[in-house]
């Protein structure tokens, strides 16, 4: 009987995200692997803080209303300040059918702590 509950408890849980370490976003960034980066901070943050080369800016409470503007052909992989806004957007595009999602474990901070380059806006 247990057994029987916590099967249907554990078939009802949402997919695990998968994630991705700023180490293994560099490597498939510099071999040019086909993804969609898509950076969930606010515009100031983007612009001010510096962003990955080529991240789209989708910010996390608009990113519901603009799901249009992803592909659910390509591997999406989000990233944030710290790898929470992060992880919310991942579980939000799942929960939309988008199949293919990775969160950047540790966000922006570990990028620029790796010292990896980073675009700023004036």
């Amino acid at each position: 009987m247990f057994r029987q509950l916590f099967r249907h408890l554990r078939e009802a849980q949402p997919h695990q995200v998968a994630t991705m370490t700023v180490q293994e976003l560099k490597t498939q960034l510099d071999a040019r692997t086909p993804m969609v980066l898509v950076d969930v901070r606010q515009p100031e943050e983007f612009a001010y803080d510096g962003h990955v080369a080529g991240a789209r800016l989708l910010p996390l409470p608009v990113l519901a209303t603009r799901l249009n503007e992803l592909p659910k052909d390509q591997p999406i992989v989000c990233i944030c300040r710290s790898g929470n806004r992060s992880q919310v957007a991942c579980e939000m595009l799942q929960r939309y059918g988008f199949t293919n999602v990775t969160n950047v474990v540790g966000g922006m901070i570990a990028w620029q702590r790796a010292g990896y380059p980073v675009n700023r806006q004036a």
